[in-house]
Order: C-alpha cells, then sequence, then structure tokens
C-alpha cells in the first residue's frame, strides 16, 4: 500500500521498493475541474458546466549548488541526456488517472544532479481555485506499484505549485512533498522559488 504524504513529510521510495531495485519510475500528476454551481438557468446557459484547466507538469534538474542543470516541461520532453521523458501536454485535465507523467530512469541520470523537484503551474493563468482533486504520485515502473502519494488539497488564487522534491541521499532516493504555493506559468518561472526550497 502507498504512502499518503502531508505537506513536508518525506519517504526513501529505495526502502519503499524494497531496496536497490528501484531503476524506473514515473511523477505522475492528475487533476479534475472544479464543478460550478448554476441554477436552473445557469444548466440551460452553460454557466452550470465545467471548463478546461490546462496544468502543466514539469521536471526541474539541479546539482548540488542549488544550479538549474535541466528542465522538462511541455517545450522539450526529453531531458538533455535522456533519463526523464515528459507524456505530453494535456490541455484539459479530463479522463481519470494521471493526465500528465514524467517518466525518469534514476541509474542513467547524470552524477552531478542530486535533486529533481517536480512543479505544476497553470499555463494559461487559471488559479488552483479551479482545480480539485489534484495530486501527485511516484510509480514504480517494474512493478506497476504506486509507492506514495500526495494529495494537493489547498485552493487558493496562486497558479503554481512546487509540489514535490526527489533527492539523492547517501544511496537513496528521498520523496518529500512540499505544496509551496507560488506564481507563474511556466517552469522556467519556478525555478528560482524551487531552488530556495531544497
Amino acid at each position: 500500500m502507498a504512502i499518503s504524504l502531508q505537506k513536508n513529510a518525506s519517504v526513501s521510495l529505495t526502502k519503499e521498493a524494497g531496496g536497490s531495485g528501484l531503476s524506473k519510475i514515473a511523477l505522475g500528476v492528475g487533476w479534475d475541474v472544479v464543478k460550478k454551481k448554476g441554477g436552473l438557468l445557469g444548466g440551460l446557459f452553460g454557466g452550470g458546466g465545467a471548463t478546461e484547466i490546462d496544468l502543466d507538469a514539469s521536471c526541474i534538474a539541479f546539482d548540488a549548488h542549488g544550479n538549474v542543470v535541466d528542465l522538462v516541461w511541455f517545450q522539450q520532453l526529453i531531458s538533455n541526456d535522456g533519463s526523464i521523458r515528459h507524456s505530453g501536454d494535456n490541455l484539459t485535465g479530463e479522463g481519470d488517472g494521471d493526465d500528465e507523467t514524467i517518466s525518469i530512469d534514476l541509474p542513467r541520470l547524470p552524477a552531478g544532479i542530486e535533486t529533481l523537484v517536480l512543479t505544476v503551474n497553470s499555463f494559461r493563468g487559471q488559479t488552483f481555485n479551479e482545480v480539485d482533486n489534484a495530486y501527485g504520485r511516484v510509480v514504480d515502473l517494474a512493478t506497476g506499484r504506486e509507492l506514495t502519494r500526495y494529495d494537493i488539497t489547498d485552493a487558493g488564487s496562486h497558479t503554481g505549485l512546487i509540489l514535490a522534491s526527489l533527492k539523492r541521499t547517501g544511496g537513496e532516493w528521498v520523496f518529500k512533498a512540499l505544496g509551496e504555493r507560488t506564481s507563474g506559468r511556466t517552469a522556467q518561472d519556478l525555478a528560482a522559488a524551487a531552488s530556495r526550497l531544497i
């Protein structure tokens, strides 16, 4: 059973996966649109329906000094070394399960990369007041098992969220739920704030 994290809590993914067998993981992000109540006339004229929400999941790779080494997002779907791959941009948030995933081949990550930060931002400027049932999770791709999950419960007028970090620590990979609100329409906008948190 996956561990459900609260803000600022962390877990060793290496231990959760059963020791040294962790090699390929997926960071999945999902969300729904807040359903608006529109009454009878609102329902007839479209006021009660949900709109589309374009959230973007991104992965920022940092070195030990907090410098950005690489950035995987909807405009660069594969890292420079090929170890991190983005599933592509989901423009609506429709459907069940993960809306966007970022797959990571941990043994292929360059030694100079110490921390990966997972961010979510609203490219169109929609706020998290319009988002419901949002979460981030880590899946062991070798077994298909969900290792940990972080449910995003805080709505607000922010357009960005520094969701979590994945840090290489003494031969282990440690996942930490950050849940830090911020503003920005792209992962590049969130990089400085993410660096301060690692």
